[in-house]
């Protein structure tokens, strides 16, 4: 079971920028010393409020000259909203200074506003990221290739660097449509699911249809599943719903004027999914949150619900969103994270 850390660099209350990205980098650290597996970093734009993770690549390079065993995932490079010759580039950069240790997450996001600042159609944005991660992978394993797209024209380009992991970096793509199962299996590339109060059985259909498309395919081993979720350790079920209720309690609300802001963007009817979920957001309870696949409390708690969706789902790892909105308390956050690294990584050994 592969455990780590999903991190947004969060803005804190009463704290300045600079401390917030010291607060962050400690977690980091800890991350490192305790012994988890991947630093994930998220990629949000011109949110003030909330975090200033607006470049992984960028915060990746930093992470990897300070540790040297953590490996470091994007989660996720948003591949619509910047030239892929570029983002080929910066990633195969930073896997060179991590000394192969990155994974190479890739989504479109589902925020709207960022979109329209930066003057690209999100009605575009699923051609555009199937493109944009055919360019990336051809860049990585061509020496020189050409490619013409529906919005791409490349002529007789070699991009260098070359990643150190050849023939490409591990790459794992965010289901966030239907359609993203059969053609990560047929692909051959690890998939994770986004659940923030969800129970992530509800992906079991998609899953199958996923594996099967990999098998069909003629890929070795079993598919992957990973999963970024809320998550929070500490000694008992109580102590961490403590320490963890309000920060999540906030991310529900923020969510919910993300999606509501989406929705409105474009113009959705008032059934759309992203309306329903953002209603709910508002109404959802801590108790509600717990029945679906988060992992808080002890770390007997943890294990053994990681377990029983490693069973149903065959789920390879996860990344836990310990502080998703930047009220948790630092100390306690760490602390998480030592328990989280020594007492539930272990029962997977």
């Amino acid at each position: 079971m592969e455990l780590g850390i999903y991190h947004e660099f969060p803005v804190l209350p009463g704290r300045g920028q600079a401390e917030c990205f010291a607060a962050g980098f400690d977690i980091v650290d800890a991350c490192e010393e305790y012994g988890l597996d991947v630093m994930w970093l998220a990629e949000l734009h011109f949110d003030k409020p909330r975090a200033l993770s607006a470049s992984p690549l960028v915060l990746g390079a930093a992470i990897a000259s300070r540790t040297e065993r953590i490996r470091i995932g994007t989660s996720v490079q948003v591949l619509p909203l910047a030239n892929p010759l570029r983002i080929a580039e910066e990633a195969a950069t930073l896997d060179h200074i991590s000394k192969g240790r990155l994974i190479f997450g890739v989504g479109r996001s589902g925020v709207v506003k960022t979109y329209e600042a930066l003057n690209i159609a999100y009605s575009e944005s699923k051609e555009r990221e199937v493109e944009c991660l055919e360019i990336i992978q051809r860049a990585w394993r061509e020496d020189n290739f050409s490619y013409k797209g529906k919005f791409y024209d490349i002529k007789d380009v070699t991009v260098v660097p070359r990643p150190v992991q050849q023939p490409t970096p591990e790459i794992r793509v965010a289901a966030a449509s239907v359609e993203t199962f059969p053609a990560a299996g047929q692909a051959g590339l690890g998939l994770f699911l986004s659940a923030r109060h969800e129970d992530a059985r509800m992906f079991r259909q998609h899953i199958d249809v996923y594996r099967k498309a990999w098998t069909d395919a003629g890929h070795p081993g079993e598919a992957p599943v990973y999963l970024r979720c809320p998550g929070f350790v500490a000694k008992t079920d109580a102590a961490a719903q403590e320490a963890y209720g309000p920060t999540l309690m906030r991310h529900f609300q923020n969510q919910s004027r993300l999606l509501a802001d989406s929705a409105r963007r474009q113009n959705t009817p008032p059934d759309h999914a992203r309306w329903k979920t953002s209603k709910r957001l508002t109404e959802i309870t801590l108790e509600e949150t717990l029945r679906g696949s988060v992992f808080i409390g002890s770390p007997d708690t943890v294990v053994g619900r990681l377990k029983d969706l490693q069973r149903d789902i065959g789920l390879s790892g996860v990344q836990l969103e310990t502080n998703c909105a930047g009220l948790a308390d630092h100390a306690a956050e760490r602390e998480a994270i030592r328990l989280l690294a020594r007492e539930v990584k272990s029962a997977f050994r």
